[in-house]
């Protein structure tokens, strides 16, 4: 049976910038990186704190996302996080555009929305135990 994602894949649009902003905006770490000359397409292997991975690749002439953020499809992608503040300052500070930070009804678990280099929607999720001390405060 399933046992949880092993990865997301994510086709960019210019692969230096998304490089840079999965790399040095968000953290993730580089487990591998290849150049597939025959496709004339880069694909970069970054892995999550948990294990899990986004699989970052370049393909010429790839069409860009229908719409935002409701197309049919990945609606977004989001990260668990411990300390959203923090997260929120420290891409803020490399540029990125952040939406205030709301509350989910059911779960009383705050999120955000921020958006990658080519408009993926990409989404901040505080744990549950962040959430508690946040309230507590």
């Amino acid at each position: 049976m399933l046992k949880r994602i092993h990865h997301a894949a994510i086709i960019c649009s210019d692969y230096a910038v998304s490089k840079r902003f999965y790399t040095e905006c968000l953290g993730l770490r580089v487990i591998a990186e290849h150049y597939r000359a025959e496709r004339q397409s880069y694909k970069l292997d970054l892995a999550l704190p948990d294990g899990s991975q986004i699989e970052l690749f370049s393909f010429p002439g790839a069409p860009a996302r229908p719409s935002y953020p409701e197309a049919q499809g990945l609606r977004h992608l989001a990260f668990e996080v411990e300390d959203i503040e923090a997260c929120c300052h420290t891409l803020a500070s490399n540029g990125v555009a952040v939406e205030a930070i709301r509350l989910d009804e059911f779960t009383q678990r705050r999120f955000t929305f921020f958006a990658d280099p080519d408009g993926l929607p990409l989404e901040l999720y505080e744990s549950p135990a962040s959430a508690v001390s946040a309230e507590r405060a």
